[in-house]
């Protein structure tokens, strides 16, 4: 993706937040501006969607919910597209939760299609590999 310069004229107070935002997660200003920046758009785009960070970055998530995107519509795909069937599944969610779901990953469905590929690459030996206290076996 390629960067584009601008000039913009940020509050004081935003740019102390900034920096130690960027200070607590070791990341320059830059970097950590970039990354506040989409975000906002991303949530401006998709009302009831907000970030929660994850194993490999802010990921999308079901406002009011621990639910991301990706596994909303892991679900969909696996009604074959039936909204009613997907809100049997989710009774406790909202149309509107569901729907903000749908429509995120029609803004960002590369996005959330790795968040999908990322989490069928689990495996057993993987998990017990990365997670030895998930193993069961002490010493």
């Amino acid at each position: 993706m390629g960067k584009i310069q601008k000039s913009v004229r940020i509050p004081d107070q935003t740019v102390k937040e900034i920096q130690t935002l960027a200070k607590q997660s070791g990341k320059d200003f830059s970097a950590m501006t970039n990354e506040l920046l989409e975000v906002a758009v991303k949530m401006h785009r998709c009302p009831g969607i907000v970030f929660a960070e994850g194993t490999n970055g802010k990921r999308a998530r079901i406002a009011g919910t621990g639910l991301e995107v990706w596994e909303i519509i892991a679900n969909y795909r696996s009604v074959d597209g039936d909204f009613e069937r997907l809100q049997n599944t989710y009774h406790w969610l909202s149309e509107l939760q569901l729907r903000a779901a749908l429509g995120y990953y029609r803004a960002y469905a590369d996005e959330v299609d790795q968040a999908m590929r990322q989490n069928e690459s689990w495996t057993v030996d993987k998990i017990q590999d990365r997670h030895p206290f998930l193993s069961g076996t002490g010493s």
